[in-house]
């Protein structure tokens, strides 16, 4: 079994900056497939950013140039660092990996990012 910890959200003005982290644990092999994704009220779950297992990264046009997505292999963490924040960023942001092994994904609880203007 594979668990998502997300954490790092929070109240923050426009144009302010914060990093998001998503801690995995339990049985995992290798390093994964991990996207952020965010979901807005009333609002469909949208694909964030995705770091692949080589380390390619792919962002919504929404966040290029604002948002960067990493990963320590090591800790078995993704991060995403968001500058530049809008109101419109605001969301309850999710990690989400793709277990190579059993083709499964997993996903976190998610985190509230709220951004006033």
């Amino acid at each position: 079994q594979v668990q998502l910890v997300e954490s790092g959200g929070g109240l923050v003005q426009a144009g302010g900056s914060l990093k998001l982290s998503c801690a995995a644990s339990g049985t995992i092999f290798g390093i994964n497939t991990m996207n952020w994704y965010r979901q807005a009220p009333g609002k469909q779950r949208e694909l964030v950013a995705t770091i692949t297992t080589g380390g390619s990264t792919n962002y919504a046009d929404s966040v290029k140039g604002r948002f960067t997505i990493s990963r320590d292999a090591a800790k078995n963490t993704v991060y995403l660092q968001m500058n530049s924040l809008k109101p419109a960023d605001t969301a309850v942001y999710y990690c989400r990996l793709f277990a190579s092994w059993n083709t499964l994904y997993y996903w976190g609880q998610g985190t509230q990012v709220t951004v006033s203007s």
